[in-house]
C-alpha cells in the first residue's frame, strides 16, 4: 500500500537539525476549525399543508386575472381566491404548483423569487423529491 511505503520511507530518514524543523513547522498546513454542521433543511407543518393543498391548484392560479377575467368578476363576483396573505407561504405555494405541474423545470427567475423569499436550494431540493416520491407512489399503486 501506497502509505505504507510513506511510512517506511520516513523511518530511514535522517534527523533532521532544529532549523529545518522551525522551515517545516512554518510551511505545514494549519487545521481549520471544524465548521458546525448547518441544520438540515425542513419544512414545518404548516409549509407542507401549503405544498400538499398547492397539488390541487392549476398553473392558472399563479397568474394575474386579464381584462376579461377582471370584467367577468365585476359582474358575477369574484372567483375563489388561492393566494396567501403570507408572502413566503405564497412563494412556497407558488413553487410547490410549478414542481406538481412540471418538475425541476422552473425558469431560473421563479427559482430566485423562491430563495429571496428566505428558502434556500435545499428548500427546493427536499421540495422536488417529495414531489417526485409522491407522484411515483401514485403510480405504482395496485
Amino acid at each position: 500500500m501506497a502509505y505504507l511505503a510513506v511510512n517506511e520511507a520516513l523511518d530511514f530518514a535522517p534527523i533532521p537539525s532544529r532549523a529545518s524543523l522551525s522551515r517545516v513547522a512554518a510551511l505545514a498546513p494549519v487545521a481549520a476549525p471544524a465548521a458546525p454542521k448547518a441544520k438540515p433543511a425542513g419544512f414545518s407543518a404548516l409549509e407542507w399543508s401549503v405544498v400538499m393543498l398547492a397539488r390541487h391548484d392549476r398553473p392558472s392560479s399563479l397568474r394575474e386575472p386579464g381584462r376579461v377575467g377582471k370584467l367577468l368578476g365585476a359582474i358575477f363576483g369574484d372567483s375563489y381566491n388561492r393566494r396567501l396573505a403570507d408572502p413566503r407561504l405564497e412563494a412556497l405555494r407558488r413553487m410547490a404548483v410549478l414542481t406538481w405541474h412540471h418538475g425541476y423545470a422552473v425558469t431560473s427567475g421563479q427559482i430566485g423569487d423562491f430563495l429571496a423569499a428566505g428558502f434556500t436550494t435545499d428548500h427546493y431540493d427536499l421540495l422536488g423529491r417529495r414531489v417526485a416520491e409522491v407522484l411515483s407512489s401514485r403510480l405504482f399503486r395496485k
